[in-house]
């Protein structure tokens, strides 16, 4: 991956408690992913009442931590796009897919 537009898109973000979600649209400039043990938790989840992020962006994935991951490569997201919501925790990547 070369540029931020190469990075996958976050699509779908269901997780209502979250500052950056607008609408089930993520307001975040870039999500970090990460998580531990088959647990693929969003770390820019922030559960406060004031709203936070971008009028206008298209939200990618900025970095994933999540090494045992078949979408992970080089610690970057190489699926086409992600979903976020309830998993394991209040907000998780649902497009995880363990290796």
């Amino acid at each position: 991956m070369s540029t931020l537009m190469d990075l996958p898109e976050v699509s779908e973000c269901s997780v209502a408690g979250c500052s950056y979600n607008d609408h089930s649209h993520c307001h975040a400039a870039a999500v970090t992913i990460g998580g531990v043990n088959g647990d693929a938790q969003c770390a820019t989840f922030i559960p406060l009442g004031v709203k936070g992020g971008l009028d206008k962006v298209v939200t990618h994935v900025g970095a994933c931590q999540r090494q045992d991951c078949t979408h992970n490569s080089a610690l970057e997201c190489s699926a086409t796009s992600v979903r976020v919501g309830a998993g394991h925790d209040l907000a998780d990547c649902l497009t995880f897919a363990p290796r």
